[in-house]
């Protein structure tokens, strides 16, 4: 399955279905570890209508330690290659590895979904530019284990929208397609709550670079801030919120829980007034 129609009209909005086979990852960490379960997970995100499935070996969590390339690629390619058997969803690699997103590509996965935006990992844009995949290109500020220590910035949307824009470039210098390029402004990466607000009222901002914007929010702790709550009381701010983003103008929304998440996208995008 390819992206290249959608990404002409971007008719609809799309929901990427989070699978983690992690054992730490923020939410469903530990949940999907076994390939039975994670295929089983992912197959129910599919019937619930998901058009997207992300797929990660390493938790990206505030706090979180680096893994071996190699415990990654043990962790999702036998993931991929059973979902890819079973289905033509678009599989997206979680991943900032070159060497785990060519193996990924190579059983099935279709998208690189990279939060360092291409600069963990010098071979990741030739490998990119090589496969024709696409990617998705991130802002974060430091690294998994650091970005939330003391994020700052001299204007959350000006300097976010500056390193994406640049990134961009970057990207197609070396090769890659600006049309297999998506944007995302990296909800809770090296962010505190008033960055967080700030990003999901100014996505238009970042729809005027060009490529589709992803904005991942689901369950994240600017919700637990917001109404004081836990993670796994988090669902009906994610809705409020993906609802909010949609209506700003984002084409994709990264959710844990896919059934809320595509009726959430079918209801707002039909109340933007953008809408077909």
């Amino acid at each position: 399955m390819r992206l290249d129609n959608w990404m002409r009209h971007r008719d609809r909005v799309l929901v990427m279905g989070i699978l983690n086979v992690t054992p730490d990852s923020f939410f469903d960490g530990g949940r999907h570890v076994s390939t039975a379960a994670a295929v089983e997970h992912a197959l129910a995100m599919i019937a619930d209508g998901a058009d997207i499935i992300d797929i990660g070996g390493e938790s990206s969590r505030p706090g979180a330690a680096p893994v071996p390339a190699e415990v990654e690629i043990a962790r999702v390619v036998p993931v991929i290659a059973e979902i890819r058997k079973q289905s033509d969803v678009l599989i997206s690699i979680d991943t900032t590895k070159a060497p785990v997103a060519r193996v990924a590509l190579d059983v099935g996965a279709n998208i690189v979904n990279d939060i360092s935006a291409l600069r963990f990992d010098p071979e990741m844009s030739s490998l990119i530019a090589a496969t024709g995949a696409y990617v998705v290109l991130m802002h974060m500020q430091g690294t998994p284990r650091t970005m939330q220590q003391h994020p700052h910035y001299s204007d959350p949307v000006t300097d976010i929208k500056a390193f994406l824009a640049a990134r961009m470039q970057a990207a197609v210098r070396t090769g890659i397609a600006e049309d297999n390029i998506i944007l995302d402004p990296g909800i809770g990466f090296g962010k505190r709550l008033e960055h967080n607000l700030a990003v999901v009222r100014a996505i238009p901002a970042f729809t005027e670079l060009g490529p589709p914007v992803l904005i991942g929010l689901s369950r994240k702790s600017f919700l637990g801030e917001i109404l004081n709550v836990e993670v796994t009381d988090r669902l009906v701010g994610t809705i409020a919120a993906n609802a909010i983003a949609i209506r700003n103008g984002a084409d994709i929304i990264r959710v844990h829980d896919v059934k809320e998440g595509k009726q959430t996208a079918a209801v707002a995008h039909r109340l933007r007034s953008d809408a077909p």
